[in-house]
């Protein structure tokens, strides 16, 4: 079996809707070859969740149309935040779980994302196995074994209340303003239940889903959306989710936005302060220094994956620690899930707020963000050697490290799609940052002829 994935990449099968691997027929076909692969403990049941793109009604049908062909019974959610088909494919003792969803991208791509009967998100091995499937003729099980479909009617009424559940019991939200913004996704009809029934009072935006207007000029990938309603409103903080809600930031009352590398770090420090803390905090090679450097005044160790979360809840996991996330928002708390889930990180944070009885801009206070420049250099991809490896590249490299010393880093790499490197210096003085950036930069540019 080759080692080399053909469908899968970093997070699941995505694409444009129409264009393959994003079809019905292939839809079909990858529901076959998954329900023979994963059909391990006996349930037979595979359960099958979507955000809210209109291409999610074709798609569906075409899983559950492969899934029966393997004699396996598709249950499906409706729309569900994708940590809730984590969540629920566990307490269901399901087969698989199934997320139809682009997460962040707009309506019009789309995408398969795969979890293990125990809510974890399928490893190499798994996903090469069903590669493998892909290339086999598709051939039924016998008429009397075909699968059938049914619908879990209470899904969103479960995962609210696990939701609420880890928050504290004795708190509540009594008293706060929030605005909540859903992106017009996945949590459009959960995450403003879960924060009223705990007590706040809720402005919702974006939960008008029409199938074509996800993440549209709205939620965690576009912020103005959400600070122009909390300055409106004169919210006490404002929320925001992406479509498939497994990402969260926040604005404060004064209209700040808060990424994840600042929300990683209140839900850290509460965790110390509570006892709760277990070991340190996994960032990513794009974690703002600034929170390294937060972390290590409280004396909490940190370490980098590479960029994407199925690389942070790998190293958490090798480490044994439960906290982690990237400044896009994956926040994941082992504690509470197998996986990141925007709404249990934001009520870990309104949980820091009101046991210390601060608000938002004064509970990130303590970590000062460093000023980022990232230059992108192209370079010809014909051109021999590593560009990474030119001995002018590495001296320019070695020079500005020592000039930063420890107050600032330097990281190159290559793009994954284009013939870039992308140059990232980071420190303390902002114009120190921008000019020893594009000192690299230029090194790169005159060692490889881009």
């Amino acid at each position: 079996m080759s080692s080399t994935r053909k469908y899968f990449g970093t997070d699941g099968v995505r694409g444009k809707v129409g264009e393959h691997p994003i079809t019905p027929e292939f839809m079909l076909k990858l529901g076959w070859a998954a329900g023979r692969v994963l059909a391990k403990q006996g349930s037979k049941t595979v359960l099958i969740g979507k955000d809210t793109r209109i291409s999610n009604y074709m798609l569906e049908s075409a899983l559950e149309a492969g899934l029966a062909a393997a004699g396996l019974r598709a249950a499906f959610t409706g729309p569900m935040p994708t940590p809730a088909i984590a969540y629920l494919t566990r307490t269901f003792r399901s087969e698989a779980g199934i997320v139809i969803s682009a997460s962040h991208n707009p309506y019009y791509d789309n995408g398969v994302k795969f979890f293990s009967s125990t809510g974890s998100k399928l490893d190499d091995t798994l996903e090469l196995e069903i590669e493998a499937e892909l290339e086999k003729p598709l051939v039924c099980v016998e008429n009397e074994r075909l699968g059938k479909a049914v619908r879990i009617e209470d899904a969103p009424g479960r995962y609210i209340e696990y939701c609420k559940g880890t928050f504290p019991a004795e708190l509540s939200l009594n008293g706060l303003r929030m605005v909540v913004d859903c992106a017009h996704g996945a949590t459009y009809h959960i995450a403003p239940a879960v924060f009223s029934e705990l007590g706040a009072e809720v402005i919702a935006i974006g939960c008008e889903p029409s199938g074509i207007n996800i993440n549209d000029k709205c939620g965690a990938t576009h912020m103005e959306t959400l600070r122009d309603a909390v300055l409106t409103h004169q919210a006490d903080l404002g929320i925001a989710f992406d479509g498939d809600g497994d990402r969260v930031q926040m604005v404060t009352r004064d209209g700040s936005i808060i990424d994840g590398d600042q929300l990683v770090y209140v839900i850290a420090r509460e965790a110390l302060r509570a006892g709760r803390l277990n070991g340190g905090v996994v960032g990513t090679q794009m974690s703002n220094m600034g929170m390294e450097v937060a972390l290590r005044r409280l004396g909490i160790p940190f370490a980098r994956s590479k960029v994407g979360d199925r690389y942070v809840l790998e190293l958490l996991k090798q480490k044994g620690w439960t906290i982690g996330g990237e400044s896009s928002g994956h926040i994941i708390h082992l504690g509470f899930g197998t996986t990141g889930d925007g709404i249990v990180a934001a009520l870990q944070v309104l949980r820091a707020m009101q046991y210390s009885q601060l608000d938002l801009g004064e509970l990130v206070a303590g970590m000062e963000m460093f000023p980022q420049k990232l230059i992108n250099v192209r370079f010809k991809a014909a051109s021999s050697g590593d560009p990474l490896a030119h001995p002018a590249v590495q001296a320019a490299v070695q020079a500005v490290e020592a000039e930063l010393a420890d107050n600032g880093r330097v990281l190159l790499r290559k793009s994954g799609t284009e013939p870039l490197i992308r140059v990232m210096v980071e420190g303390r003085d902002a114009s120190v940052v921008t000019a020893t950036a594009q000192q690299i930069a230029d090194a790169v540019q005159a060692a490889t002829g881009g």
